[in-house]
């Protein structure tokens, strides 16, 4: 790691729930497909008591109480498991009845139905893969209700106790969110949010407690792997006068990096840092509320450090970029609650030298091994897939409806839009970039109005097309 010095730096709408898209309603079936979206009958997934709470005292961290390494690091699993926007929601918030239903119908390409069950397969396959820690970088909740807190943490220590280091980061969804409620039969009825102080000590076990510093300013932290490298946790959220959308870093938290890695140069620690939101402008379209504000601060502070490997989320979209300014990777996973419900599996041995790709969350194997006798979890990667498109075929036809055009180029404008950014969303646009250029269809959006912000995400996802987004490596 290199030293080039100490400065003191003080220092937003997304396509899915993220940054944002108005959803629109689906009916029983998917045109095209024989998909049928209903409300599945599940095996309850046990929940239970949060983690034990500490008073805000208690959980003061005194800074740097640096673990011992041990000496047979070359048995040490190098991987790093890291998965973004759960949106978990407490089942004791919901009856399943309309207001429910009317909330799943329009949450952007979130399967608030089936949050469990992808959540459950996720983590089993966790546990099976065994790395040596895997991280959650915030939306952990639906809108931030403390029961949705509390009983993801108990899902989350079965992970722990089969010896897996569980470290979480809060996203713009999960701290005083005005939006917490519960769902019962027509109404949304509030629920308790989650106070900063409550999201330390609900996951207590998941980073806090085991940190090596604690932000005074935030609930930004460091933590320390098995291998030696250490996680800046950054918190980027704003949540003081109710949760914003967007992103930063108080000017604090500069000073507090700045000595954190003061101490991580003297150890010679390799840093990655995370985040909920962007550091990078990942969407030309979709800035605000995605980048962090005033991020090319942050970028140089990053740099200062020699830490090259920023991970985010936030976007729910497969994606990655390199600072035009500095030697910094950022790569974002997508949201494990939208199709395709992937992950991302991390070896890292230097901000030169590592390996990052995706894996998808198999909920079909889970249901059979749960003998679950739902049909959409029978093919669940079929389902997903159908059950994103009309989210964004809906989208698509709600934008082009009274413009002029026929209902056959209403019905092929939409399908391409859609079928083009579901790719976008698993990182794979490339795959079917040449076929909608092709198309007639593409055309006519180009013709009906090339500044319509559908459109101009289109073309963008079309000249974003180059790679596939869900692999990446250096050197």
């Amino acid at each position: 790691m290199r030293r080039i010095g100490i400065l003191c730096l003080v220092t937003g709408a997304l396509m899915l729930g993220g940054c944002s898209l108005g959803g629109q309603e689906r009916g029983d079936t998917v045109a095209g497909s024989d998909i049928i979206i209903e409300k599945h009958t599940e095996e309850d997934i046990e929940e239970g008591p949060t983690a034990p709470s500490l008073s805000p005292e208690e959980a003061t961290i005194e800074p740097l109480q640096l673990p011992e390494l041990g000496t047979e690091t070359n048995t040490v699993n190098p991987e790093i498991v890291i998965a973004t926007d759960i949106h978990y929601l407490a089942k004791e918030l919901t009856d399943f009845g309309s207001a429910f239903q009317e909330m799943d119908r329009n949450e952007d390409g979130k399967m608030a139905s089936y949050v469990w069950e992808i959540t459950d397969a996720f983590l089993n396959q966790v546990i099976d893969r065994r790395p040596q820690v895997l991280i959650l970088s915030g939306d952990l909740t639906l809108n931030g209700e403390r029961a949705s807190q509390e009983a993801l943490a108990q899902q989350l220590k079965r992970v722990e106790d089969a010896g897996i280091p569980v470290v979480v980061i809060p996203g713009n969804h999960d701290i005083n969110n005005a939006k917490a409620c519960s769902f019962i039969g027509e109404d949304r009825v509030p629920a308790e949010p989650t106070s900063p102080e409550q999201f330390a000590r609900i996951y207590e076990e998941f980073g806090y407690g085991e940190a090596l510093s604690r932000d005074p300013a935030s609930l930004s932290y460091t933590y320390q792997l098995t291998d030696g490298t250490w996680l800046l946790m950054l918190d980027s959220c704003q949540y003081e006068d109710g949760a914003l959308v967007g992103g930063m870093i108080r000017g604090e938290t500069y000073q507090w990096i700045d000595e954190v890695m003061e101490e991580a140069w003297n150890q010679e620690r390799k840093v990655i840092a995370v985040s909920h939101h962007n550091l990078l402008d990942e969407s030309r379209i979709y800035e605000e509320d995605c980048t962090i504000e005033h991020s090319e601060e942050l970028e140089r502070k990053l740099d200062e450090w020699g830490i090259g490997l920023f991970l985010s989320g936030h976007l729910h979209v497969q994606h990655y970029k390199t600072s035009q300014r500095y030697a910094i990777d950022e790569i974002v996973t997508s949201a494990l609650c939208v199709s395709p419900c992937q992950y991302g599996v991390l070896q890292f041995f230097g901000p030169e030298n590592y390996y990052y790709a995706t894996e998808v969350t198999d909920v079909t194997d889970w249901a059979d091994q749960k003998s679950n006798p739902d049909r959409n979890l029978q093919d669940f990667g079929q389902y997903a897939d159908a059950f994103l498109q009309e989210i964004f075929y809906n989208k698509a036809r709600h934008e082009l409806e009274g413009k002029g055009l026929s209902p056959d180029e209403i019905r092929s404008m939409a399908e391409i839009y859609a079928m083009l950014n579901v790719r976008a969303v698993g990182g794979r646009a490339y795959e079917i970039k040449d076929y909608v250029m092709a198309t007639p269809y593409y055309e006519l959006w180009q013709q009906y109005d090339r500044t319509s912000i559908l459109c101009m995400y289109m073309n963008e996802i079309l000249e974003d097309a180059v790679v596939d987004y869900n692999e990446k490596s250096r050197p």
